[in-house]
């Protein structure tokens, strides 16, 4: 009863806030909002991925379908509205490279493993397993809903001073998260590095430096996408907040660090990159 009320829960707020960023949105043919439309979009393909994934008991789509439905919301977002702008395009563009990036990086990498150890328990009852691909429709919905919301809108305004300077900040993003993904894979992948935690690159400035390329570029995001919002809409703007909460004391770090501390804690080098070396952001608390 637990997993099915959390089930409901994650899928009404999901369509609330789908409600509330149709303030001032373009309908389909004067009726359906269209931000609606494109939320229950994305709950629908993860729930139709979930069944054939709990039946073979596997998790290696769910990362995959993560990146497909930001990918296809944003497309989708882009062919029904009415007229499209600069900022549109962009928004859509920095959905879609982000998601494709992400995706097949996610894949590669549970596909190696074999599995994602998450899930293990997970995906044993189906009602818990639901949740997890529920949640992840409502992942979507947060994540991308400023840029959807931007892009649906019944106003259109020039990128402005604020709009570039979120194009800036999304490149500093998605680049951060890249070079420390790319530096962790190759860390990973070399065998004289069995047993050891990464300490050089972007990660001896930072102990997550994935996580703060994922903050900057949704960040990134939420000003390119801020000028033609009105009204609720700019509830969705919650994003980059809600992603900074999530992976500061939610699922991230603090899952990470736990391991990482049963794993190294009694070694006096871990130790001192620890007391050296900020959580998150350069030169931020430890």
């Amino acid at each position: 009863m637990k997993s099915l009320l959390l089930v409901a829960a994650a899928t009404l707020g999901g369509l609330l806030l789908a409600l509330a960023a149709s303030d001032g949105g373009q309908r389909l043919g004067g009726g359906l909002p269209l931000m609606l439309l494109l939320v229950l979009i994305a709950y629908v393909v993860n729930w139709v991925v979930y069944v054939p994934s709990y039946r073979a008991q596997t998790e290696r789509f769910f990362d995959l379908t993560g990146s497909l439905t930001f990918q296809l919301v944003a497309v989708l977002a882009l062919v029904l509205v009415d007229d499209r702008d600069a900022r549109s395009w962009v928004l859509a563009a920095m959905v879609l490279v982000w998601a494709l990036r992400l995706g097949i990086f996610l894949f590669r990498r549970v596909s190696k493993a074999g599995k994602d150890g998450r899930f293990d328990e997970l995906k044993k009852d189906w009602r818990r397993f639901l949740v997890v691909w529920t949640t992840q429709g409502l992942w979507v919905t947060f994540t991308a809903g400023a840029a959807l919301a931007a892009i649906t809108s019944g106003d259109r305004e020039p990128l402005g001073v604020l709009g570039y300077a979120g194009i800036l900040v999304w490149l500093a993003g998605i680049g951060f998260e890249s070079v420390a993904d790319a530096q962790k894979s190759a860390f990973k992948a070399d065998p004289a590095n069995e047993g050891e935690f990464i300490r050089t690159g972007l990660w001896s400035i930072s102990r997550h430096p994935n996580y703060v390329g994922e903050i900057l570029l949704w960040t990134g995001v939420a000003l390119v996408a801020v000028a033609p919002l009105s009204g609720w809409q700019h509830v969705t703007l919650v994003s980059p907040v809600l992603i900074y909460l999530l992976l500061r004391f939610g699922s991230g770090v603090p899952a990470l660090e736990r391991r990482a501390d049963e794993r190294w804690g009694d070694r006096e080098d871990y130790q001192a990159y620890k007391a050296s070396t900020p959580v998150l952001f350069p030169f931020g608390a430890r």
